[in-house]
């Protein structure tokens, strides 16, 4: 990288908002942009999330751009490494690979409120940039819990996004720390395996069964060679999704009848009536997010699986304390204990016009308008925002959603002309984020019973979009300009002295 080196836009991440956000900026003329990620290869999530048994939740056909269709999947639910292979197929076949900058994590990015551009400094060299796009997204930092002694544990301790590949479980006494989405994928993966397993179950997750299958090379080949097919395929599952959303916001009582087929899909696995108990969740299903296989509860019948159903809070050597009291020696920790989602660290990295960071003015909740923008922080948009997130749906949905509020954002600056900022006004974040909590009050994530990673440490529902993806899409669509502060350079006044801010409304802007 260039000493200095000047883009109009700086993309921070290359996950599907990464390079979604740099094929949005090609469509729309822009090659003058560059892609910065800290490891050195594309994919994400998708890349750093290897474990036995990774896979998406999402059906294929969903769970890939609108404008890339993949008819080459072979699964209904792709595993990690298609995934992978479908977004590193995206950038060769865009044109992205010149734009990429591999080993260079962004260390600090620093608004220039005289120059009206952003300061970066990265692992690989700094760069200045009009516009930036942080798609770090929320499943980028693992978060291991702070327990008591770990640092002494003699063993083997890895969180399953970081998932250490040269070390071998077999016939070990293993620990996995965590019942997300992630465990349910590894348990039934390492089981038959490990020597024993131990699983470490603070509350049970609802599972249902996946319906997964391999695609067949006829349907592979019906959608290669009549591509509405694909499209249809796709409509069909977005369809589906979509009218469950109601039940999810303004309905959860509907829930109920979902709830007992969950507990059926239980029964026919876990015949031990105690082991049932311990499994089965006292919250309202998809309070937390529904879990989809039709192999952990079979792993967890089996002879060499323990479900200790209490939180681990002590490490003693190679003995795991419970809350419970109970003990468990254990030669490998693994933990599938999240990411930091309500506190991204890239917050922290973050310095706006006002010289606090992100971190600082979300301190008491993430808040942006329309999920991309926040104010005090000129020219810099989010993907995968505050409150966009799904507990039913795509997240791709979501993100070409926001790909159409920055192409329109882009628009609005080179129509007003000249060296411009548009800095979201602290009014519009309040109301947008408003309507979004006071919707929020009637949803399951808020009522079903649960303490779930959608919740910040206050309590407030920071992550999930209470709405269908219609409504988010109509509701970035475009760019409203009444919300935003128009920014433009310091000018001199007339006849010499300091220089002063040209800051103009957006009103007055707009009617120019």
């Amino acid at each position: 990288m260039a000493e200095h080196e000047h883009v109009r836009v700086a993309v921070i991440g290359s996950g599907f908002g990464g390079l979604g956000a740099a094929v949005r900026l090609r469509r729309e003329g822009i090659t003058d942009f560059v892609v910065l990620e800290r490891a050195d290869s594309v994919g994400g999530t998708w890349r750093d999330n290897s474990y036995p048994g990774c896979a998406c939740d999402v059906p294929s056909h969903l769970y890939s751009f609108s404008f890339a269709p993949n008819p080459d999947w072979p699964r209904t639910f792709s595993g990690q490494e298609h995934i992978r292979a479908y977004l590193e197929r995206v950038a060769d076949v865009f044109g992205l690979r010149p734009h990429l900058r591999f080993d260079s994590e962004v260390k600090l990015m620093t608004w220039d409120a005289e120059q009206l551009r952003w300061e970066i400094e990265t692992a690989s060299g700094r760069l200045t940039a009009d516009l930036v796009v942080s798609a770090t997204g929320p499943l980028s930092d693992p978060k291991i819990p702070d327990i008591p002694g770990l640092d002494t544990f003699p063993g083997k301790v890895f969180h399953s996004a970081r998932w250490d590949h040269d070390y071998d479980l077999k016939d070990k006494r293993v620990a996995m720390v965590g019942t997300g989405a992630s465990a349910i994928q590894i348990v039934p993966a390492i089981q038959p395996r490990v020597g024993r397993l131990t699983l470490f179950q603070r509350t049970p997750p609802w599972v249902m069964p996946r319906m997964d299958r391999a695609i067949s090379g006829a349907e592979r080949w019906l959608h290669r060679q009549l591509p509405f097919t694909t499209q249809a395929r796709r409509g069909l599952l977005w369809g589906i999704r979509e009218l469950q959303v109601q039940a999810f916001t303004k309905h959860p009582g509907e829930l109920g009848f979902v709830e007992q087929l969950a507990k059926r899909n239980m029964a026919r696995a876990i015949k031990d009536p105690a082991l049932r108990a311990k499994l089965t969740p006292d919250y309202r299903i998809g309070c937390k997010r529904i879990l989809l296989s039709s192999e952990y509860y079979p792993a967890l019948a089996r002879p060499n699986v323990d479900v200790v159903a209490s939180g681990l809070t002590e490490v003693r050597g190679s003995t795991l304390v419970a809350a419970d009291g109970s003990e468990t020696e254990a030669d490998a920790i693994i933990f599938g204990t999240g990411f930091h989602v309500t506190d991204m660290p890239i917050a922290e990295r973050v310095v706006g016009a006002d010289g606090r960071t992100l971190a600082e003015v979300w301190k008491g909740g993430m808040e942006a308008l329309r999920g991309a923008s926040a104010a005090g922080f000129p020219n810099w948009m989010t993907i995968i925002g505050p409150n966009t997130g799904l507990g039913n749906s795509s997240m791709i949905l979501m993100i070409e959603s926001q790909l159409n509020y920055l192409a329109d954002f882009i628009r609005q600056l080179d129509v007003l002309g000249g060296r411009v900022a548009l800095d979201a006004r602290p009014s519009a974040v309040g109301a947008w984020n408003r309507r979004v909590q006071e919707r929020m009050k009637r949803t399951v994530w808020n009522t079903g019973g649960c303490t779930s990673w959608y919740l910040d440490g206050n309590g407030r529902n920071t992550t999930i979009w209470p709405g269908t993806t219609a409504e988010f899409r109509r509701a970035t669509r475009r760019v409203d300009l009444m919300e935003y502060e128009v920014l433009r350079p310091p000018t001199a006044k007339a006849g010499g002295g300091t220089p002063q801010s040209g800051k103009r409304s957006a009103e007055a802007e707009a009617a120019l």
